[in-house]
């Protein structure tokens, strides 16, 4: 019996359980979208999964298959199980929000992940007690040897996934970023769509 494959909409979140030892399918649909990454505690969502914390528990900026991120509790919550994609996806860079758009020039109402993770979790009756550091899957962000970065478009493709194992009772929310003002999605500034599976 296969997963049911739920379709995170462009510019928008979504939100799922796992329990601990469960495995989520993590689809780049088309290829070059950005999905800004979460997970909470089940039983306390004040311990989340936690960039800086995990950057020390790797030992790196970017996580390989098999690493473990770990929460802001430095304890394991996602572990990287497969990785069909080069394997860019950025620790660095914070979840959009209306701040950084105004600071783009944009007037009145952006789409953000910021509000796409409150959203996502709303709709459970969750409330994120602030809005982490995300692990942004397949966002292109090189970091140069003087310590500058730059934002580049996505090098994976369509089709390109990546398995995420719970390491406890987690809860999960997934933002297609709706960043259109910079080509982090694609030379063509469109946010599309992505999906998942919660494997067995």
């Amino acid at each position: 019996m296969s997963a049911m494959r739920i379709t995170v909409p462009a510019r928008l979140g979504k939100a799922a359980r796992l329990d601990a030892g469960q495995s989520i399918k993590l689809t780049n649909t088309h290829g070059a979208q950005v999905v800004d990454t979460w997970a909470f505690s089940a039983s306390d969502l004040s311990e989340f999964m936690s960039m800086e914390h995990s950057r020390a528990a790797i030992g790196g900026i970017f996580p390989h298959v098999g690493d473990t991120m770990v929460s802001n509790r430095r304890e394991p919550i996602l572990t990287l199980v497969e990785d069909t994609s080069p394997g860019i996806h950025d620790t660095l860079i914070a979840a959009c929000d209306r701040y950084r758009y105004e600071q783009l020039g944009c007037e009145g109402h952006h789409d953000s992940c910021t509000d796409n993770l409150a959203a996502a979790l709303g709709e459970l009756g969750m409330v994120p007690p602030e809005t982490p550091a995300p692990w942004n899957m397949w966002m292109n962000i090189p970091v140069a040897a003087d310590g500058s970065v730059s934002f580049e478009p996505p090098v994976s493709r369509p089709g390109d996934y990546v398995v995420l194992r719970a390491e406890r009772d987690a809860m999960l929310v997934f933002s297609c970023c709706p960043q259109d003002m910079i080509p982090i999605n694609g030379p063509d500034c469109v946010p599309k769509d992505c999906h998942f599976e919660i494997l067995s």
